[in-house]
C-alpha cells in the first residue's frame, strides 16, 4: 500500500508539472505554424509526456513484435483495461494520432494541445459526429500518420475482450491501411478501472502481424473486427493463460 501511495503521488506530481510543459509546447508550435510531421513537437511531446508518466508510475514496458510497429499509415487496435494502455502505446509509437473520447478535449490547455497535435475526438453516441471523426482519422492516415484506437470503446475490468465497435475497421477499409492488433497485458495490475491507486509493474505490448485490408470493402468490416479480436485474444491466452475470448464473439453495431 505504501508503494502504491508513493507512486500515485508521484504520478499526480508528474501530471501537474509535465502536462503544462508538453501541452504548452504543442500549443506554441501551433501558434508558430510549425508543420505536424514526424519528429516535430507534435510528434515527440505526446510520446515524452507519456514516458514521464510511466517513469513516475514505476512502469517498465516490454515490446514484443517490434517489426510490426515500424512504418507509417498503420491502424493500431488494442484491448483496453486501464489508462496506462494509452501511456504505454503513446510512449512506444511514432507519429500517431489517438482517437479519444470527446470529453478529454474539453480539459483546459490539455484538450487544446490534443487538437493542435491532431488527436481526434469521437462522440460515440452521435453517429454523424462519429463518422466525421473517422473521416478525420482517414485524413491523418493519408498524410502519413498512424492512428490508435481501442475498439472496445471503454475500459474493461478484466482481460475478457468485449464487443469491438466498427469504426476502426471502416477506417481501415476506407484508407486500405493495414490493421495491427495489439495485445496489452499488465496495465490492470498497474491501475485497474475504478481505482485511484497506481502500482509499479511490467506492461507488455504485443504488436501482432498486420491484417491486410487491400481490396476489402464495407461488407468486410465484421470479418476484420473478428479477426483482430481473435488474434488479440489468442495472444493473451497463449502468453498469459487468460481466457480473453468469450465463448461466442460478437461485434457492436455502432461506430
Amino acid at each position: 500500500m505504501i508503494a502504491a501511495l508513493f507512486r500515485t503521488s508521484l504520478v499526480a506530481l508528474a501530471l501537474l508539472l509535465a502536462t503544462p510543459v508538453f501541452a504548452g509546447l504543442v500549443v506554441l508550435g501551433g501558434l508558430l505554424g510549425l508543420r505536424n510531421t514526424p519528429g516535430s513537437v507534435f510528434d515527440w511531446s505526446p510520446r515524452n509526456w507519456s514516458r514521464v508518466l510511466l517513469w513516475a508510475a514505476g512502469v517498465r514496458v516490454v515490446v514484443h513484435g517490434d517489426e510490426h510497429r515500424r512504418g507509417a499509415r498503420h491502424i493500431f487496435v488494442g484491448n483496453h483495461v486501464s489508462w496506462f494502455d494509452v501511456f504505454a502505446m503513446a510512449a512506444h509509437l511514432r507519429w500517431f494520432k489517438f482517437v479519444a473520447k470527446a470529453e478529454l478535449f474539453r480539459i483546459p490547455l490539455f484538450g487544446r494541445a490534443m487538437r493542435v497535435a491532431g488527436m481526434i475526438p469521437i462522440e460515440r453516441q452521435n453517429q454523424s459526429r462519429a463518422r466525421a471523426s473517422i473521416h478525420q482519422a482517414g485524413a491523418a492516415i493519408e498524410a502519413g500518420a498512424s492512428v490508435i484506437l481501442f475498439p472496445e470503446g471503454t475500459r474493461g475490468r478484466d482481460y475478457t475482450l468485449r464487443a469491438f465497435k466498427k469504426g476502426a475497421f471502416v477506417l481501415a477499409i476506407e484508407t486500405q491501411a493495414p490493421i495491427v492488433p495489439v495485445a496489452i497485458h499488465g496495465t490492470i495490475e498497474v491501475q485497474p478501472k475504478g481505482s485511484p491507486l497506481i502500482r509499479p509493474g511490467v506492461v507488455s505490448l504485443h504488436f501482432l502481424p498486420p491484417i491486410d485490408t487491400a481490396g476489402a470493402t464495407y461488407h468486410d468490416r465484421d470479418a476484420l473486427a473478428e479477426e483482430a479480436k481473435r488474434r488479440i485474444g489468442e495472444c493473451l491466452t497463449r502468453e498469459y493463460g487468460i481466457a480473453a475470448l468469450p465463448e461466442k464473439a460478437t461485434t457492436a453495431t455502432n461506430a
